[in-house]
């Protein structure tokens, strides 16, 4: 058991890692063409690797033959794909006008947005939750705000991409837990990449010699950061323990941070480090405060 759960854990330590790098992919995919077609052609590649996976990866996370697709599982799919395509988009515009790191930090506020949204679906949210979310707040004025108390618009993007993925996520603890959740997430990519390829039909300028260009950048978005890391995820989750996933998972922060650093030559002035480490701190506080036993 105790190695299985060390198993799981090494696996969704590599998820967060590819997940942070993934940020610069996002980044260097937009020097060549929009945003939108960026995020379209990524999840398309992926719905597109993981369709003849899907067996295969049905019959490792359950004996018996999952049911057919039913107007539920459909309904339940498009609308996680259409939140889906809100926040992996507010997240792409975001990255024009702000950095990686920044994006993955505030991104990762979603981990304390999630029980803070569940008090309006009658959740319960403890001292941890207030204590976690007040050290990330002061954390993002840090890291944010300038001295001319202005915030950056893609700061702002990300941040309302944020709790477009703590929406995202409570829908997918409802729909998953009624219906077959490696189908719900082909669904919701097959969404996604529809709506995303439209925006990108409607707003952008497309050309086939600026995806080459793209090429890379979409291949690395697409196989490694939704088809390879949502796998490993599902993988994971088998026998990964909740509380430890929820933190190893935030370690995505760090990760685009790092690569930020390695790839791009991003850095921060000390008051950003000190945001990034409250942040940090508020994630793990929101996650490792004992709860109470109801």
């Amino acid at each position: 058991m105790r190695s299985q759960a060390l198993r799981a854990d090494l696996l969704m330590l590599s998820t967060a890692m590819i997940w942070g790098t993934v940020f610069v992919a996002q980044r260097l995919g937009m020097d060549s063409i929009g945003p939108f077609l960026y995020s379209g052609l990524r999840f398309s590649l992926a719905v597109l690797v993981l369709l003849p996976l899907l067996p295969l990866l049905e019959q490792r996370g359950s004996a018996e033959a999952p049911p057919p697709l039913n107007r539920h599982l459909l309904l339940g799919g498009a609308l996680m794909g259409l939140a889906l395509a809100l926040g992996i988009n507010l997240q792409q515009v975001g990255l024009l006008f702000t950095s990686v790191t920044n994006s993955g930090f505030i991104t990762g506020l979603y981990v304390i947005i999630v029980p803070l949204l569940g008090l309006f679906i009658g959740h319960k949210t403890g001292l941890g939750i207030w204590l976690g979310a007040s050290l990330a707040v002061v954390g993002m004025f840090l890291l944010s705000v300038g001295e001319d108390f202005q915030v950056a618009s893609g700061d702002w993007l990300q941040l309302a991409g944020a709790f477009v993925w703590g929406v995202h996520v409570l829908m997918v603890g409802f729909f998953a837990r009624r219906h077959d959740p490696l189908r719900l997430a082909i669904v919701q990519f097959v969404t996604c990449a529809l709506v995303s390829l439209l925006l990108a039909l409607s707003f952008e300028e497309i050309q086939l010699a600026m995806i080459l260009s793209a090429a890379p950048a979409i291949l690395y978005g697409g196989l490694f950061g939704v088809a390879i890391g949502f796998t490993l995820q599902v993988v994971a989750q088998k026998h990964a323990i909740a509380s430890h996933a929820a933190i190893i998972l935030s370690l995505e922060a760090v990760f685009a941070a790092l690569a930020g650093a390695w790839f791009l030559s991003e850095s921060l002035d000390l008051r950003g480090y000190i945001g990034c480490a409250l942040m940090f701190g508020g994630m793990l506080v929101a996650q490792l405060w004992p709860r109470k036993v109801s």
